[in-house]
């Protein structure tokens, strides 16, 4: 009799184990911690983007429409976030996108002052905090890359047999967003005017 109970719940473990029971909490937890790791990477931009900003006003002071849009786009992505529990909402994950991208969009011309301005090239503190930021960039690129390979295994998990019982019946799982860094008109070389003769030092 004990043999028999003692197969009957192996056998349950084995059918609830197949069913995804442990595989699918493991996938989801590991998407949501390579979620953080993007988040942290996006906030390592927003805190260096303020210092950029105050060592170019010093040097650009009449770019001030440049940096006025800068400090607003960050700003707005900011104030944008995407919680574990928002990674399966399409929108909320289509807001936040948005907004990085409307910042990475705001940086480019900030990045390309040192042309016009040859004296910023000879700053100490800008050249640190641009290639600080260039390896933010690569950062941010690497941390949306591991989130994406770990929605694509989630999601995969979710909705193959025999785990999509588990997914269904016992957590309810829905797929999560994958994230897509664009910029707008990233295809287009945006046009850059700096009136050297506006007063610039």
């Amino acid at each position: 009799m004990r043999t028999r109970l003692f197969a009957l719940l192996a056998a349950v473990g084995v059918m609830l184990s197949a069913c995804g029971i442990n595989s699918i909490p493991t996938a989801e937890e590991n998407a949501k911690a390579r979620w953080a790791d993007v988040q942290a990477s996006y906030q390592r931009r927003a805190n260096l983007i303020p210092n950029l900003v105050a060592t170019v006003r010093g040097a650009a002071a009449s770019e001030e429409r440049i940096l006025t849009g800068v400090t607003q786009a960050r700003a707005d992505a900011t104030r944008i976030t995407v919680t574990p529990d928002q990674l399966t909402d399409p929108a909320a994950m289509q807001r936040f996108q948005e907004a990085q991208s409307r910042l990475s969009a705001a940086i480019i011309p900030l990045q390309r002052l040192q042309e016009a301005y040859p004296n910023l090239q000879s700053q100490q503190n800008f050249a640190t905090l641009m290639s600080q930021l260039e390896g933010t960039e690569n950062r941010i690129t690497i941390a949306i890359r591991d989130y994406n390979e770990a929605v694509r295994a989630f999601n995969t998990e979710i909705r193959t047999f025999p785990s999509v019982i588990g997914a269904r019946i016992i957590y309810g799982a829905e797929p999560m967003v994958p994230f897509e860094a664009t910029v707008p008109n990233a295809d287009v070389a945006p046009t850059v005017d700096f009136d050297t003769n506006s007063g610039a030092p």
